[in-house]
């Protein structure tokens, strides 16, 4: 485990926050001597552990809800997928050599 001194860790916070969330814990040392440790939460939750929303939907207006969401969002994908190509400047062939002028006379 690495150990900085307090001013580094002042200095590189984000650094320290992406080290200890790779290795589990960054040990920060104040000039007393007194020694912390940084560590991530490790969150027991899923992510997808959400509050339900009460509706009066029944369950095939919802289903039909989802999918016409779905299909919108997806159409605005494939948009901004077609309008990027557009843009996107295009490759510019290999540049081929001088041509030699031949002399007048």
């Amino acid at each position: 485990m690495k150990t900085y001194t307090y001013s580094e860790a002042r200095q590189r916070l984000a650094t320290l926050l992406d080290q200890a969330r790779r290795e589990g814990r960054v040990q920060i040392r104040r000039q007393d001597g007194s020694t912390f440790v940084l560590q991530p939460v490790v969150s027991d939750r899923s992510p997808l552990d959400v509050p339900g929303v009460r509706t009066r939907l029944r369950r095939g207006e919802l289903v039909a809800l989802v999918r016409e969401e779905r299909a919108r969002s997806g159409e605005r994908i494939l948009k901004a997928l077609s309008n990027r190509r557009l843009q996107l400047p295009r490759a510019r062939p290999a540049s081929k050599k001088p041509r030699r002028r031949r002399p007048r006379g």
